[in-house]
């Protein structure tokens, strides 16, 4: 991990930028499953807080997003799907993905604390945040209707 953090967190910061300028060309809506502010304030500051990436190498990274951020707008709406620790192991269980059974609770709690102090400062728009842990919006038709509901509400206003 310390070898290679700096340069993967670069390859996805670059990849995020990419994809919010093909946005921007294209002129229409878009949902993304990830923002380019989860990169820069939630897994690199980890990766760093951690170890796993050098001061340097983390403040070359911080100027890097630092300068494209200057450059892009931010999105119409971001919603952040809250949930507890247990309820994302059973979700990481479900999905049953090899590559993820090695993630740590501990790296999950740091990961969680990070995206709380990240939305409890967001300033940059709109903020909808969905607490999932008891909601099955996949296999619950009641449920994804509400969340539908509440993104329109966010987005077009109650009336």
């Amino acid at each position: 991990m310390e070898r290679w953090s700096f340069n993967l967190q670069i390859y996805f910061l670059n990849s995020r930028f990419r994809q919010i300028l093909d946005i921007r060309n294209s002129g229409k809506n878009v949902i993304q499953d990830r923002t380019i502010y989860e990169d820069a304030y939630i897994f690199a500051p980890n990766l760093h807080a951690m170890g796993l990436m050098t001061n340097r190498d983390f403040e070359n990274y911080k100027s890097l997003f630092d300068l494209m951020e200057e450059v892009t707008e931010s999105p119409d709406l971001i919603i952040y799907l809250r949930s507890s620790i247990p309820n994302l192991v059973a979700q990481i269980h479900k999905r049953g993905r090899e590559y993820e059974n090695s993630i740590s609770i501990d790296y999950l709690s740091r990961l969680n604390e990070r995206y709380e102090a990240w939305v409890h400062k967001y300033n940059k728009g709109k903020l909808l945040i969905i607490d999932v842990d008891n909601l099955n919006f996949v296999d619950n038709p009641e449920d994804l209707g509400n969340v539908i509901n509440r993104i329109d509400a966010e987005i077009h206003g109650l009336f």
